[in-house]
């Protein structure tokens, strides 16, 4: 639902607050601070209101709090003198006097893009063995690198579609977000070279110094949890994994049945939409939205050649990631939807057992990965923002 007030558009499906057409940058607390009070608009919100709705009822110091308050109001344009937006009631609480007005949105209209600027900058940096590296930073905020499936994905693509614009901007809208395409697939070189995930976790290395990036955050998707631990294992910070794994399909058991996605790849993957590249889309996103899983189908088919993705397909189905669980010593956050088809939650279980001190939040969704506008999709991005941002 986008909730309007002075020149103010909070969409809470999204995460997103612009003021003015633009995208305000906050931090997950403040935003939440502003919704508890939108949704409240006209009515005393109390102290301890905030507290239990905002940091989950633990103790916060009096001066968090007001620093919580005192950026809320810049973020909606407002100022403790001013106080034409949030009014402060003495010793009792806050109270949102703006008038609100509601509007409830489609899950396409949840896929338009946040992020206003006039065109994605794409910088190259080179591997270990010469081959060019594209990467993409977008947003301010604490660093975060992005680990994704080998080879599916395409930095001017996600750009351009709805949906992964989406998403980037649900993570740049809280973090300085760095995006890379794998050696082989994107705006990367397109070489075809073995499958190393030694060589992948130093290609990460090297975007992040690009970038600049000294500590960071990372947060990995799919496929991408195998790089991720690799890396994490070397160069520990925080460590996100959304649909991860322990051990590849062939590895699973000794009975494992034929890979039906290979299939779908080799006989469709160069025909766009084509029945099969559908279908290995439907596999990974069975509750839809129908346009958003036809966008990912359409990006990962650009992404990466057929023979490239067929490599990356039998080097993660023949991976393992278990003997390095216990070297990864820094904080990790596992994200996993509980009826995940392509990677089952058992699989999560086995990481959040394996890694010291790693912590489990089970997804209510059948999809890989939440889509915009899936019940699961706020507390989702809230979930994940809290945690990469410390």
């Amino acid at each position: 639902m986008e909730h309007h007030f002075a020149d103010c558009t909070l969409d809470d499906a999204r995460l997103t607050l612009t003021r003015g057409g633009t995208a305000v940058a906050v931090e997950p607390k403040v935003f939440d601070l502003i919704h508890l009070l939108v949704r409240n608009a006209g009515d005393l919100v109390t102290r301890d209101r905030m507290v239990e709705e905002v940091w989950g009822g633990r103790i916060v110091s009096e001066s968090a709090m007001s620093a919580c308050i005192a950026a809320a109001r810049k973020a909606v344009g407002d100022s403790g003198k001013a106080q034409a937006v949030i009014r402060t009631v003495a010793r009792r609480g806050l109270m949102l006097v703006a008038e609100v007005s509601a509007e409830v949105i489609t899950p396409a209209a949840v896929a338009a893009p946040t992020i206003r600027t006039a065109a994605q900058r794409i910088r190259y940096c080179r591997s270990e063995d010469g081959s060019a590296i594209a990467y993409a930073v977008s947003g301010e905020g604490p660093p975060v690198l992005r680990f994704g499936p080998l080879s599916l994905h395409d930095l001017e693509l996600e750009w351009a579609y709805g949906l992964h614009r989406s998403w980037i901007s649900s993570m740049a809208l809280h973090t300085c977000y760095l995006r890379f395409d794998s050696v082989g697939s994107g705006q990367s070189e397109r070489v075809l070279r073995d499958v190393d995930f030694e060589v992948e976790a130093r290609d990460a290395a090297a975007v992040a110094d690009a970038a600049g990036f000294d500590r960071f955050a990372a947060v990995s998707y799919s496929g991408g949890c195998i790089q991720a631990l690799t890396f994490a294992a070397r160069y520990p910070e925080r460590l996100a994994i959304v649909g991860g794994y322990v051990e590849g399909r062939s590895r699973r058991s000794a009975d494992a049945s034929p890979d039906a996605l290979k299939s779908m790849i080799a006989d469709g993957w160069a025909r766009p939409e084509s029945a099969f590249a559908s279908a290995f889309a439907m596999a990974y996103f069975p509750e839809g939205p129908e346009e958003e899983r036809r966008e990912v189908q359409r990006m990962t088919q650009a992404a990466s050649p057929p023979q490239v993705m067929m490599r990356n397909r039998n080097a993660v189905n023949d991976a393992t990631v278990a003997h390095l669980l216990s070297q990864v010593r820094c904080p990790v956050l596992i994200l996993h939807a509980r009826d995940d088809a392509v990677h089952p939650l058992s699989q999560a279980q086995k990481l959040a057992a394996g890694i010291p001190g790693a912590e489990l939040v089970v997804l209510e969704t059948a999809n890989h990965v939440p889509l915009p506008g899936s019940p699961c999709w706020e507390s989702y991005n809230r979930t994940l923002a809290e945690f990469l941002t410390g």
